[in-house]
């Protein structure tokens, strides 16, 4: 299992917020998940009998260490009270800390997380302020006014 950030809020609209901002701050849209009684999103394809049972299953499958199992139960309770959870799937330091800010900001009641120091292979933020294009973009120093006549100019006849 890849890292994972739950956070719990008191009302679906405060998390229906961040959910809102995670997608305003640039995460992709299968990164993140909100939870609640009124839309179980990933949590209603769970096996269970009933509505908590999946909510149990969901929250064990997302912290299935033997040291998270009573957060399942623990938030399912919640999430049955009317709270809502929104799940983050962080890729390297930069989206942790970033995720990690915006739900302890929005007033997170609980947040639990999931093998966050563990990120070999994940980096989709960038690690620098420069931009990864910026290491293929070619100069212009020619009098072409665009790429392409730039890269075919010299073919061109003296006449075009």
């Amino acid at each position: 299992m890849s890292a994972v950030l739950l956070a719990i809020f008191d009302d679906y609209s405060t998390a229906e917020r961040v959910r809102t901002e995670l997608f305003q701050d640039g995460f992709p849209t299968d990164r993140y998940e909100l939870t609640a009684c009124c839309e179980p999103g990933r949590a209603a394809t769970q096996p269970g009998a009933t509505e908590h049972d999946r909510f149990v299953t969901y929250f064990r499958t997302c912290l299935p260490a033997p040291d998270e199992q009573h957060f399942a139960q623990e938030f399912a309770e919640r999430l049955d009270h009317g709270a809502a959870c929104v799940t983050v799937h962080p890729r390297g330091p930069v989206e942790t800390l970033r995720a990690q800010e915006i739900l302890s900001h929005a007033g997170a009641t609980a947040i639990a997380q999931h093998d966050l120091s563990s990120q070999p292979f994940e980096h989709a933020a960038a690690r620098s302020a420069r931009p990864w294009i910026s290491h293929f973009w070619v100069e212009n120093h020619s009098n072409a006014h665009c790429i392409y006549c730039a890269l075919f100019e010299k073919n061109l006849p003296d006449d075009a």
